[in-house]
């Protein structure tokens, strides 16, 4: 029996998912395609076979395995067995497939490569979100991603229950240490961005007594960087509710509970995408 949690169509727009099969498949063809298959597997030979996770996950990326298998076979058969963000066990079957054995097998190590990372990051990521279940905190994750990747693993972090942060340098602003160094200050650096007409304002701070002149000067978000619980509940006292907060910063799942408990309304973790291992997802003949 799977356990649903989030659950939303497969969409990843503004990524070119066609592009990425593509140039994923080339990538692990070469000049002259699977030389193995071509060799050993007759050319009207069928496969039957289903994609079974042997680890419990919470399952992300079904579709784009799909789209692998239909990009060398487009007449294959495809039935997805679970949706999207479910919470299976050991042992479940994810996927049915039935079509040409070589072109199955060329698109075997791509589809799954894909599907077990991005399992592995949606699983990792319900483990955080369970660990604050009831805080109210909500779970972000961050622009620490592979390069070519964001949209796939940010994706995937949605999948397991997080909510996504700023996809892109454009997508958001943060005032962060390096541009508070190089603007003067903290209040420098904010009435910088309110003067060039920036909304949404998050600054960074790392210590108490930033927090005052980042709220005089009209940051409409504060990024509580590494600070312990007790600091936590400091910044918050002097926040008193004016703006929203988030915890960031060496955030892990032995400690993210209390960081939740504090009363911060977000908190961000890097490790969600930086060090998720993949799932442990196989084909096997049927």
């Amino acid at each position: 029996m799977c356990r649903c949690g989030v659950t939303e169509p497969f969409a990843l727009q503004g990524f070119d998912l066609a592009g990425f099969v593509s140039a994923t498949l080339a990538e692990d063809m070469g000049e002259g395609g699977d030389r193995t298959s071509a060799a050993v597997i007759p050319a009207d030979a069928v496969l039957d076979a289903v994609l079974d996770s042997r680890d419990a996950v919470t399952v992300a990326g079904l579709p784009i395995a799909a789209a692998f298998f239909r990009a060398l076979d487009p007449a294959c058969t495809i039935e997805i067995l679970v949706p999207e963000g479910a919470s299976v066990p050991a042992g479940t079957d994810l996927m049915r497939i039935r079509g040409k054995a070589r072109a199955l097998l060329t698109a075997e190590r791509s589809a799954l490569n894909t599907v077990q990372h991005l399992t592995g990051i949606a699983t990792l990521t319900r483990s955080y979100v369970d660990a604050i279940a009831g805080t109210g905190a909500i779970l972000l994750d961050t622009r620490k991603t592979l390069p070519g990747l964001r949209a796939l693993e940010k994706y995937a972090t949605r999948t397991g229950g997080a909510t996504n942060h700023r996809m892109r340098l454009d997508d958001g602003v943060m005032i962060k240490d390096n541009h508070i160094a190089v603007a003067g200050g903290v209040e420098a650096a904010v009435h910088a961005a309110k003067a060039a007409g920036l909304r949404d304002v998050v600054v960074e701070v790392d210590t108490l007594d930033q927090i005052p002149p980042a709220l005089a000067a009209g940051a409409d978000r504060l990024l509580l960087d590494n600070m312990p619980p007790p600091m936590l509940r400091q910044a918050l006292a002097l926040v008193a509710g004016r703006v929203p907060t988030e915890a960031s910063g060496g955030v892990n799942l032995q400690t993210i509970r209390a960081i939740a408990e504090t009363g911060v309304t977000y908190i961000s973790v890097g490790r969600i995408t930086q060090s998720a291992p993949a799932a442990d997802i196989g084909l096997d003949f049927a």
